[in-house]
């Protein structure tokens, strides 16, 4: 019997976290998005911000769309207007640390945009290496 609920419980959790990384998003690693940047025939890439203004403000990533979070789902327009509708297009998400970043790519999948990509480390690891920022 104890073996039956061990080998249960084993197996519970194995689909668990089976199901837990079947909805996570993939990464795109810092150096990957900056390669991605300075190609000369780079695809449709929208690098979406979603923290605040006045986070963005503060410094951000060049050429970088700035729709916060909870603002999303308001303004899918004008995500789509960038993308001239085209929701295969590569957007890849990032906040400061990946929390509002995985809701904002939950409310992506939602509406139907099939590239979305989440930038490993966010803009705190972008800051530590000393990556570019625009600041405003």
């Amino acid at each position: 019997m104890n073996i039956l609920v061990k080998t249960l419980t084993l197996l519970l959790s194995l689909v668990a976290i089976n199901i837990a990384l079947a909805n996570e998003t993939p990464q795109v690693s810092q150096q990957q998005l900056l390669s991605m940047q300075s190609a000369p025939k780079s695809p449709a890439l929208i690098i979406l911000d979603v923290r605040t203004q006045e986070e963005f403000d503060e410094g951000h990533i060049q050429g970088a769309l700035n729709i916060s979070h909870n603002l999303l789902s308001d303004k899918l327009t004008e995500l789509d207007a960038k993308l001239n509708g085209d929701k295969s297009a590569l957007i890849v998400v990032h906040c400061r640390s990946g929390r509002r970043a995985a809701k904002a790519e939950e409310v992506l999948k939602q509406n139907n945009y099939t590239n979305v990509r989440h930038l490993a480390g966010d803009i705190k690891l972008w800051q530590e290496n000393n990556l570019p920022l625009v600041k405003q």
